[in-house]
């Protein structure tokens, strides 16, 4: 216990020494009590910034989430986006009642006004919403051998939820392997993302399969049962059409045989080339007379 006190102390001299020596060197100083604050959805949050070492801070909070960036405050001053939801004050900014999509990174900025001297502290705000219920995707009938992708996912939970799976009632480990049984099956459960895949599917596999979300926030939440059946390769319908299309291939081929057999594609070819036209020169004939001078003959 000596120890430990001893070490807080020491931890709070270096602290405080760090903050004199900065504000004897005109070099200002920004950090904070709290790096992490987590708050339910709809409750009140205040981000704490302290500052040192600046004789007129100007202050600015930048939130980040994803690629997103926006400006909360700005010259002491809350941006007009969360005029009606954050006030500002000099130790931090506070949200009068947070939502889901406040969750992310907040940089307290601290600068000399008209000055070089600067300082920043980042501080992460992670608002909490329990999971809603998850939703899965399952294949009803995969064939053995094949591979089987199994989905579950939900969309309301803060921090994002992490997936168990559980066939006929008993939960399914990460690694087959590590249980009696699941022994004989092969997948591969993801609970980040909550895919869980069979390579190759067999038998075994087949049953019902319930997903359950949590994400450390509220009672975790099971998904609906849903279940899947593990079908073999249907090897005599294949075969069945395999015969049907020879069958149908062959009555095709003994009909054309038969057509040349009888001549009947020979008459169609002579049907249009029979006739033949001759023609005759016009002899001489006198004016005023008429005969026949040219005949055709078809």
């Amino acid at each position: 216990m000596g120890t430990q006190t001893k070490a807080g102390r020491t931890c709070l001299f270096l602290f405080t020494s760090v903050i004199l020596c900065s504000q004897a060197l005109g070099k200002g100083t920004v950090y904070t009590s709290t790096p992490v604050v987590k708050v339910p959805e709809n409750k009140t949050a205040t981000l704490s910034c302290s500052y040192s070492g600046f004789s007129s801070p100007r202050v600015e909070w930048k939130f980040a989430h994803g690629g997103d960036s926006q400006l909360v405050c700005f010259n002491n001053k809350i941006t007009a986006s969360y005029a009606s939801r954050v006030a500002f004050s000099l130790n931090g900014i506070t949200f009068h009642s947070v939502e889901k999509k406040d969750t992310g990174m907040y940089t307290c900025m601290v600068s000399e006004d008209g000055g070089n001297n600067y300082g920043e502290v980042n501080i992460q705000l992670v608002v909490l919403v329990p999971p809603s219920k998850p939703t899965v995707s399952i294949p009803s009938s995969p064939t053995i051998g094949n591979r089987a992708v199994l989905t579950c996912s939900e969309s309301n939970g803060s921090p994002a939820s992490e997936y168990s799976w559980f066939k006929d009632g008993v939960l399914m480990p990460t690694d087959p392997k590590s249980s009696r049984a699941f022994i004989n099956s092969s997948y591969v459960l993801n609970q980040k993302s909550g895919e869980l895949v069979f390579d190759p599917v067999s038998a075994s596999d087949s049953g019902e399969y319930v997903c359950e979300a949590q994400n450390g926030y509220g009672a975790p939440v099971k998904s609906e049962a849903v279940r899947m059946t593990a079908a073999e390769l249907n090897v005599g319908g294949i075969v069945a059409a395999v015969l049907v299309t020879l069958i149908l291939l062959g009555v095709l081929i003994f009909g054309i045989w038969f057509a040349y057999s009888r001549g009947y594609l020979d008459r169609a070819k002579k049907g249009t080339s029979n006739k033949k036209v001759i023609y005759s020169q016009p002899s001489g004939r006198s004016e005023g007379e008429f005969k026949q001078t040219s005949s055709f003959l078809v």
